[in-house]
């Protein structure tokens, strides 16, 4: 039997300008591309000449060894909460439905926070501008998380060692 869900809330509207940078992610729910042994996570946004937002993922492997992923991101609409985000190679970037939705769901004021999410609930990310978020900060997030519907059984706590990827 299949239930339907309404969408999960994202936040009104976008700085894109201030959201562009460096995130380290806090915390993730489980995804093929990366596995649970990778540490050190980053993502970094920058502005391409098309407006389009180049996205490039750091990570540390299982054996230490830095992986790279490079996509590109841009926005669903003007608020630009909702995104839609391809890692496949350039050429292929046109193809139908090979985009994933990446859609703001929380953000703080200064825009050192954010959680970001999938509107099936599959995929999930706590991002921060530092490597390590204080704990009252992480549960008041996940608790947003929790309250749009993201089951969190599987969340993994992403750790950094102080061998920086960004």
């Amino acid at each position: 039997m299949t239930t339907t869900r309404n969408e999960p809330a994202t936040v009104a509207s976008i700085d894109l300008p201030r959201y562009l940078g460096t995130w380290f992610e806090i915390a993730r729910l489980p995804m093929r591309h990366e596995p649970a042994d990778f540490t050190d996570i980053t993502a970094h946004y920058s502005l391409q000449d098309d407006g389009r937002i180049r996205v490039r993922n750091r990570a540390l492997n299982g054996k230490g060894e830095r992986e790279e992923s490079i996509g590109e991101a841009s926005a669903v609409d003007t608020s630009n909460s909702k995104l839609e985000v391809t890692f496949l190679p350039e050429g292929l970037r046109w193809i139908p439905f090979t985009k994933g939705d990446y859609w703001v769901l929380k953000i703080d004021p200064d825009y050192s926070t954010a959680l970001v999410g999938s509107p099936d609930r599959k995929y999930l990310w706590l991002l921060s501008r530092q490597p390590h978020l204080d704990e009252a900060t992480t549960q008041a997030y996940l608790a947003h998380a929790r309250q749009q519907g993201f089951d969190l059984a599987d969340l993994i706590h992403t750790p950094h060692t102080g061998h920086p990827t960004a």
